[in-house]
Parts: structure tokens; C-alpha cells; sequence
């Protein structure tokens, strides 16, 4: 695998249970830092929809 570039959301800065994301022009990479070697890969559309669910609260318990 290609060396990816990682990100964090700003809240998870000093922290060890965040999600991170890692975006390429043919795919966007999710994982958790707690895993950081399960990586799953999305294709962008897979991605806008992902965010477009978790935006309009479908994953909310």
C-alpha cells in the first residue's frame, strides 16, 4: 500500500480512540487509531454517501 497521508478531526488531537481518514484522487481510507493496520477503502461516491448518512443522523442510536 502507498504511503497515505493521515487526518484526525481537530477534538481528537491529544487523543487515542479517533477516527482517521486518508483521501487519494481514487480513494478515501477510514480507520480507527485504536486499529490503525484495519483499513477500509472507499471509493469517493462510497465516501459522500457514507458522510451524507452519518450527516442526516441514520447511524444515531
Amino acid at each position: 500500500m502507498k504511503i497515505l497521508a493521515w487526518t484526525r478531526p481537530a477534538s481528537c488531537a491529544n487523543s487515542n480512540n479517533c477516527p482517521e481518514v486518508a483521501v487519494t484522487s481514487d480513494a478515501v481510507y477510514v480507520r480507527s487509531s485504536l486499529l490503525p493496520e484495519a483499513i477500509a477503502q472507499l471509493t469517493p461516491d462510497e465516501w459522500r454517501d457514507l458522510v451524507a448518512a452519518i450527516r442526516q443522523g441514520e447511524f444515531d442510536v
